[in-house]
């Protein structure tokens, strides 16, 4: 019996695929769990329609993606810091300080989890920082660090 999975399942498949099991295994197992439905004709044009909904909305996101990337690679934020006589400087700029820079300058909400700054900035002048948008696109931010 074909049977489309609605969930995940160990050792059989992931939600949605569609696949070939014991007429017993479906009747006693998947079925009365909700795990999967028989794949009747209605059923596949609806699993059908279903993918191709979240492939437009995953390639809209995308899209989304890209612009902000563009929109942030061509800005950059400045961040003041206290700095001492001899231009060393207390402290260091952390992805807190940076994501509410952008907020208030660039007017872009970003999540700090989202920062891909390996240590926090320890010295004045311009540094890149990348930010994970989508699992396809980085933007890189350019974070201006000045004497406050």
């Amino acid at each position: 019996m074909k049977v489309i999975l609605l969930q995940d399942v160990k050792s059989l498949g992931k939600q949605g695929d569609i696949v070939d099991v014991s007429n017993g295994y479906a009747r006693n197992m998947l079925l009365p769990k909700k795990l999967g439905v028989e794949a009747t004709p209605k059923a596949l044009n609806d699993l059908k329609l279903k993918k191709a909904h979240e492939d437009k909305v995953a390639a809209e996101n995308l899209a989304e993606a890209q612009s902000l990337a563009e929109k942030i690679g061509a800005s950059s934020v400045t961040v003041k810091i206290k700095t001492g006589g001899n231009g060393k400087v207390f402290g260091s700029v952390s992805t807190k300080e940076i994501v509410e820079a952008a907020k208030e300058q660039l007017g872009i909400e970003i999540d700090k989890k989202k920062l891909l700054l390996p240590s926090p900035i320890k010295e004045l002048g311009d540094t890149p920082v990348g930010i994970k948008l989508h699992p396809q696109v980085t933007a890189q931010l350019l974070v201006k660090v000045t004497e406050a």
